[in-house]
């Protein structure tokens, strides 16, 4: 254990492991599955596809591709900062070393707050769609799914605790599965398209947009379909070749849920009237498997999203752990939180807090309100806290790279207008959905925001070195070679 002061702008794993984290423990294999897990696809499709539909009808396809373009803006930005410096804190440190420290821990407690709030969203499929296979009745029972979601969400506690290459083995095995069923059933779905509406090139034309607010509305929920990849940038510390490894991990992860998100809402279109994805909200995907393949065959997709939801809550837990592990490794919350296992080399009080409160957090939930709207105010709320994020980051490898974009096609493009358009699309979108969204979604997302800014302040006042303004020469940073050098 050790809550040795650290100067900003330094990284864990270029101290040599003094800081506890369990260096070079993960592959390029790892890393991208990490990154495909953390966007779960299946869970993604299964939670959003009823929230995409009431918002942009049959335009899924063109939410899912124009904001994809823009996420690949983020992906470029966080490989190329993530060259720059490896942290655990990702863009909880870039951003301070580029823009300003205010920024920096407003863009760390924006993925604090995303990830508890989609602990909420996460365990209630992982209980009911587990219980769905082999009881309706007991799927829709609140009181068993609290009780099953909470015991898989312990036992993901669990796993991480027990540390990261365990954790790796997990997910390699849950993604491969999950990965081979949703294949399965993509063809299927083309197979037997045409049950709801044929295929139409016109989902994927502005134009299936009646109003930018619809547009931005779409992106919103498809900002929440691609989040979690970055998960490799948070685990860049016990990563091999940590300033080249996480990024290409997350490029690979984001590659390959790009193409399943966007055959899967095709196929959703042509085989699912708009009528039955509403009235489905919470096991869309039930629905869906049982009308291509009909019988125990079809529960197969639900076990793919039970996986999905499994992989996803274990992943988002390192996320939000290595983060907090950063900020209290810095000071910026209670030093406590930087305080790793002396075996395992998991960051266990950072752990435990995150269990106490999520748990909290999800039995309150479920008492409250219908499973759809908690999902889709839960996935709204969420989606502001991303934009705000992905928006910083993406300005952020613009700065930091300033001196190197006109040396080269690679630089340019791929350290900066992707990335810039990618952030201007983020921050674009942030501004224009807010008067969309309802009070409890704006409560959510801002309002937990908001209370960031006390702990900010606290230890702001208490004098922590990450608030001192960088210098000139933490932002001179050693430029990594490009990609394709």
């Amino acid at each position: 254990m050790d809550t040795v002061e650290r100067a900003p702008g330094t990284s864990g794993a270029d101290e040599g492991g003094g800081h506890g984290l369990r260096h070079g423990a993960l592959s390029l294999l790892d890393s991208s599955v990490m990154g495909v897990a953390g966007v779960a696809p299946a869970y993604s499709i299964a939670a959003s596809t009823a929230v995409l539909v009431g918002a942009v009808s049959v335009g899924g396809p063109a939410a899912l591709l124009y904001c994809g373009i823009a996420m690949f803006g983020i992906v470029w930005a966080f490989n190329y900062l993530g060259r720059s410096e490896s942290n655990a804190g990702a863009s909880y440190a870039w951003v301070r070393r580029a823009l300003h420290p205010v920024l920096g821990y407003i863009a760390g407690w924006a993925l604090v707050v995303s990830a508890l709030i989609f602990m909420v969203a996460g365990a209630y499929p992982a209980g009911s769609t587990f219980l769905g296979l082999f009881s309706n009745s007991a799927a829709n029972n609140v009181t068993l799914v609290t009780i099953v979601g909470s015991i898989v969400f312990l036992l993901m506690i669990a796993a991480v605790i027990a540390g990261v290459t365990i954790t790796a083995k997990i997910q390699v095995a849950m993604s491969s599965i999950e990965l081979a069923i949703l294949v399965v059933f993509a063809i299927l779905m083309l197979l037997h398209g045409h049950d709801a509406r044929n295929f139409s090139w016109s989902w994927f034309s502005p134009s299936v947009f009646h109003s930018s607010s619809v547009f931005f509305g779409g992106a919103l929920v498809a900002a929440f379909y691609y989040w979690g990849w970055d998960v490799t940038a948070n685990l860049n510390e016990e990563t091999k070749e940590a300033k080249v490894t996480p990024g290409l991990g997350g490029i690979i992860g984001v590659i390959v849920v790009f193409v399943l998100f966007e055959v899967f809402t095709i196929g959703t279109n042509m085989v699912l009237t708009n009528k039955i994805v509403a009235n489905n909200a919470g096991d869309v995907l039930l629905v869906l498997g049982q009308t291509v393949w009909h019988g125990v065959g079809g529960k197969l997709l639900v076990v793919a999203v039970v996986l999905s939801t499994v992989a996803t809550l274990e992943t988002t837990i390192i996320q939000v752990t290595r983060t907090m592990f950063s900020m209290g490794r810095d000071g910026t919350l209670p030093r406590a939180l930087g305080v790793t296992h002396a075996k395992r080399q998991t960051p266990v009080v950072a752990t435990v807090v995150v269990a106490v409160i999520s748990l909290g957090l999800f039995i309150a939930s479920n008492y409250v309100g219908s499973i759809g709207t908690i999902l889709s105010d839960a996935i709204n709320a969420i989606g502001l806290q991303i934009a705000i994020y992905y928006a910083l980051a993406g300005f952020s490898v613009v700065i930091l790279y300033r001196k190197k974009l006109f040396t080269g096609a690679n630089y340019f493009f791929f350290a900066g207008l992707w990335p810039l358009v990618g952030a201007v699309f983020m921050a674009v979108m942030f501004e224009q959905t807010i008067p969309t969204l309802n009070a409890t979604t704006l409560i959510v997302g801002l309002g937990s925001m908001a209370l960031g800014l006390i702990p900010m302040i606290i230890y702001w006042v208490k004098g922590r070195p990450y608030f001192k303004m960088p210098s000139p020469e933490e932002r001179d940073i050693d430029y990594a070679p490009a990609l394709t050098d």
